[in-house]
C-alpha cells in the first residue's frame, strides 16, 4: 500500500483534491469527506490507467507540511 499526499482546498461551494505526485488526478466534494471519498477512488483509477498504459506509477515523493507565520 502507497500513501500518496493529497492537497484540499475549499471553495465556495465545494471541496477540491488533488495528487501532486500523479498530475492530473483531481476529484471534487461537497464536503471534505466527499472530496476525501472522491480522490482515493481517483487515484485508484489513475493508477489503473497507468499501469493499462504502460506506464511507470510514481513513487509517492511530496510531502505538504504548515508553517505558523506572524501577519501583524
Amino acid at each position: 500500500m502507497k500513501e500518496y499526499t493529497v492537497i484540499y482546498e475549499h471553495g465556495p461551494e465545494n471541496w477540491s483534491a488533488y495528487v501532486p505526485d500523479l498530475p492530473g488526478c483531481i476529484a471534487t466534494g461537497k464536503t471534505r469527506e466527499d472530496a476525501q471519498q472522491q480522490i482515493r477512488e481517483a487515484i485508484e483509477f489513475h493508477i489503473q490507467g497507468m499501469r493499462q498504459h504502460g506506464e511507470t506509477v510514481p513513487e509517492p515523493s511530496v510531502e505538504a507540511g504548515k508553517v505558523s507565520v506572524s501577519t501583524g
